[in-house]
C-alpha cells in the first residue's frame, strides 16, 4: 500500500512537471507543438496511476505530501490523491490533448497563438490543482485560478463588446459564489487549527455554512439563477468553450461538493437543496436549449442541464455517480464543441442551425462524430453517457426523494433527446441550406485526429471508467421493469416526438426571427435581472439625494464640507488607474500585516 502511494505521488509530480515545462518556452515558434506533445506524454504517464487502481480492486488510494509550511499559520500546501483525482487526471489530459491539437489549426492565423496555448495550459494546471487539493487553501488557489483564466480566455476577442461583456459577466456571477466559499473557509479556520480536508470531516457544519458552499458550487457550475454566464461564454474561441465546458471550470463546483460531501450527507436540508436545485436546473436548461437556434448556444445549455443532473446525483447521496458523469460528459461535450467549431468555420462563421442541413455528404467525418456526441448526450445505450446518466436516474427512482424533483429529471431526459435530435436533423440530414459558393474542407488531419479520438472516447470511455469507479462487483438488487427502463423510455419518447416535429417544421429559414432568443431566452433577464438592478439603483439614488444631501449636507455648516476636501483629494490621487501601483500597495500592505502578525506571535 505504501509502495503504491509513493508511485502515485511520483507519477502525478512527473505529470505536473511535464505540463509546466513548455511554459518556459512560450516564446518559441514551435511552442504549440511542444505543448501538444507534452500533453500527450503527460496523458500516457498518468495512465500508470490510474491503472494501479485496477488490480487491487481498491475503492480509494490517498497520498498526502506537505511541501510548504507558513511561518505565520498552520496552513500548508498539501495535495490529496484519492480515486477522484487519479481518475480525473487522465480524462482531463486526454480531452485537453485533443483540444490543443484542434487549437493549433483553429488559431493558426492569430498573432497571439502562443499566448492562447499558454493560457489553455495554465487553465488546465489550475483545474488539476483544484482536483488534487488537500486543504481549503490549495483548493482556493485552484478555484480562483480557473476563474481568472476563464476571464482571460472568454474575453480573448476583447475588442468585441459582446466578448468583453461575457468575460465580465462570468467574473461577476462567480464573485457571488466566492462569497460563500470564503465564508466557509474562514469558518473552518476558526473552528479547526488547520484547513486540511481530512481533519475537517469530523466537524458537524451548520446549515448556513453548507448553504454557502452550495452557493459557491452553484455559481461556478452554472446552476439555476447563475446559468446566464455559461451561454454568454460562447463569445470566446471554440477551443475555450470546449475546455471550459468539458473538464475545467464548470465542473469545479461539482468537484467542490464531492470533496465536502462528508459534511453534506449529515445534513438533510443541504441534500434536499442540492436535489431541488439540480432538478430545476436540468429541466430549465433543457427548455432553454429547445428555444435556441445558435448551435453553440444549444450545446452550452446542454452543459448546464447535465451539470444539474450531476447536482441531482449529489442530492440523492451518490457522489460517485456525479463523478462518473463528470468523466463521461467530458468526452462527448468537448467533441460536440470541436465539431461545431469545424462546421461554423466551413460555413463562413454561420452559427444559425436553420441555415445548415445536408452536411453529411460534404463533411462526413465531422457530422458522424457530431451525431455520436449527440447520441451519447441523450443517453443512448452503451455509449459513454449511458453508463452515468442511466445510473443516476435509476438511483433517483429507487430513492426516497421529492417526487417533483424526480419528474423534472424525467422531463429533462426527454427534452435532452428532443434538442439532441434537432441538432442532428438540422445539421446533417435533409437538403443543404448553405451558400452554394462555399467550399467545404475536411482534409486537415490534426483536426480529424482530435475529433475522432474524442469520438472513440465517447463510445468506449463509459464502460472503462465505470469499471474503475466501481471496482468490486456491485450489490445485486431487484427493481421493477418500468423503473429500470424509465430513463430509456423517456429518451425514446423524446426522440420520436422530436423526429416528427423536425420533419413537420422543415422549411426555409425565416428572414426575420425573434431577437429575444439571442439575448434573453425565456425572458429570464427581464424577469429577474432588470427589476433587481433597477430597484437597487433607485434605492441608492434615493439614499444619496434624500438622506445624505438633505440630512447631512444642508443641516451642517460649510466647515464640515471644508474638512472633507483634503481626504477627497487624497483618495482621488490614489486612484491612478495603474495596475502596478495597486499591486505594489497590496504587496506592501501584506508584508506589513505579516510582520505585525509575526511580532504578535513571538
Amino acid at each position: 500500500m505504501a509502495h503504491q502511494t509513493d508511485l502515485i505521488l511520483v507519477v502525478n509530480l512527473v505529470v505536473m512537471l511535464i505540463l509546466v515545462w513548455p511554459l518556459a518556452m512560450s516564446n518559441l515558434t514551435a511552442f504549440p507543438t511542444l505543448a501538444k506533445k507534452a500533453m500527450k506524454s503527460a496523458f500516457f504517464i498518468s495512465l500508470i496511476s490510474a491503472s494501479s487502481l485496477m488490480p487491487q480492486k481498491l475503492e480509494t488510494t490517498t497520498g498526502q505530501s506537505k511541501w510548504i509550511t507558513s511561518t505565520f499559520s498552520n496552513i500548508g500546501v498539501t495535495f490529496h490523491f484519492d480515486v477522484y483525482a487519479i481518475i480525473f487526471l487522465p480524462v482531463a489530459l486526454f480531452v485537453t490533448w485533443s483540444i490543443l491539437e484542434f487549437s493549433i489549426w483553429y488559431m493558426d492565423e492569430d498573432i497571439n497563438k502562443n499566448r492562447f496555448i499558454k493560457y489553455l495550459l495554465i487553465f488546465l494546471l489550475a483545474m488539476i490543482i483544484l482536483t488534487t487539493a488537500g486543504n481549503f487553501f490549495v483548493l482556493f488557489i485552484g478555484w480562483e485560478g480557473v476563474g481568472l483564466m476563464s476571464f482571460l480566455l472568454i474575453g480573448w476577442y476583447h475588442g468585441r463588446n459582446n466578448a468583453a461583456v461575457a468575460a465580465s459577466q462570468a467574473v461577476l456571477y462567480n464573485r457571488i459564489g466566492d462569497i460563500g466559499f470564503l465564508l466557509t473557509f474562514c469558518w473552518f479556520l476558526k473552528k479547526v487549527p488547520s484547513a486540511e480536508l481530512p481533519s475537517t470531516t469530523v466537524l458537524i457544519s451548520p446549515t448556513l455554512i453548507l448553504i454557502a458552499l452550495i452557493l459557491a458550487a452553484a455559481a461556478k457550475s452554472a446552476q439555476f439563477t447563475f446559468h446566464p454566464w455559461l451561454a454568454s461564454a460562447m463569445e470566446g474561441p471554440t477551443p475555450v468553450s470546449a475546455l471550459l465546458h468539458s473538464s475545467t471550470m464548470v465542473v469545479a463546483g461539482i468537484f467542490l461538493l464531492l470533496r465536502i460531501f462528508p459534511f453534506l450527507e449529515k445534513n438533510q436540508t443541504a441534500l434536499t437543496t442540492c436535489l431541488c436545485l439540480g432538478a430545476l436546473t436540468t429541466c430549465y436548461a433543457a427548455m432553454l436549449a429547445l428555444t435556441q437556434n445558435d448551435v453553440k448556444k444549444i450545446v452550452a445549455y446542454s452543459t448546464s442541464s447535465q451539470l444539474g443532473l450531476m447536482m441531482v446525483a449529489i442530492g440523492i447521496g451518490q457522489p460517485h455517480l456525479a463523478f462518473l458523469h463528470i468523466c463521461t460528459h467530458a468526452f462527448f461535450k468537448a467533441m460536440l464543441f470541436l465539431c461545431s467549431g469545424t462546421i461554423i468555420h466551413n460555413l463562413n462563421d454561420e452559427q444559425d442551425l436553420r441555415k445548415m442541413g445536408g452536411l453529411q455528404t460534404m463533411m462526413p467525418v465531422t457530422t458522424s462524430c457530431f451525431s455520436i456526441g449527440s447520441l451519447a448526450l441523450m443517453g443512448t445505450p452503451f455509449l459513454a453517457g449511458f453508463y452515468s446518466k442511466d445510473a443516476i436516474i435509476e438511483a433517483a427512482t429507487t430513492s426516497h426523494l421529492n417526487f417533483t424533483a424526480l419528474m423534472l429529471t424525467f422531463v429533462a431526459t426527454a427534452l435532452t433527446a428532443v434538442y439532441s435530435l434537432r441538432l442532428i436533423y438540422y445539421v446533417s440530414m435533409q437538403s443543404p441550406r448553405v451558400n452554394s459558393m462555399l467550399k467545404m474542407n475536411e482534409n486537415n488531419i490534426p483536426v480529424l485526429n482530435a475529433i475522432t479520438r474524442l469520438a472513440l472516447g465517447s463510445i468506449m470511455a463509459g464502460l472503462f471508467i465505470f469499471n474503475i469507479t466501481f471496482p468490486n462487483n456491485p450489490t445485486i438488487h431487484t427493481m421493477p421493469l418500468y423503473m429500470k427502463t424509465a430513463a430509456v423510455f423517456f429518451t425514446i419518447t423524446g426522440f420520436l416526438l422530436a423526429y416528427d416535429l423536425a420533419k413537420m417544421n422543415w422549411h426555409l429559414p425565416p428572414t426575420n426571427h425573434s431577437k429575444s432568443k439571442l439575448f434573453n431566452p425565456l425572458h429570464f433577464n427581464q424577469v429577474l435581472h432588470r427589476p433587481v438592478v433597477t430597484t437597487t439603483m433607485d434605492t441608492g439614488w434615493q439614499v444619496i439625494t434624500h438622506v445624505i444631501e438633505n440630512m447631512v449636507v444642508k443641516k451642517f455648516s460649510h466647515n464640515l464640507m471644508d474638512l472633507n476636501v483634503i481626504p477627497v483629494q487624497m483618495v482621488r490621487a490614489s486612484q491612478s488607474g495603474l495596475i502596478k501601483a495597486y499591486l505594489s500597495t497590496l504587496f506592501v500592505t501584506l508584508l506589513f500585516i505579516l510582520f505585525i502578525t509575526h511580532l504578535m506571535c513571538m
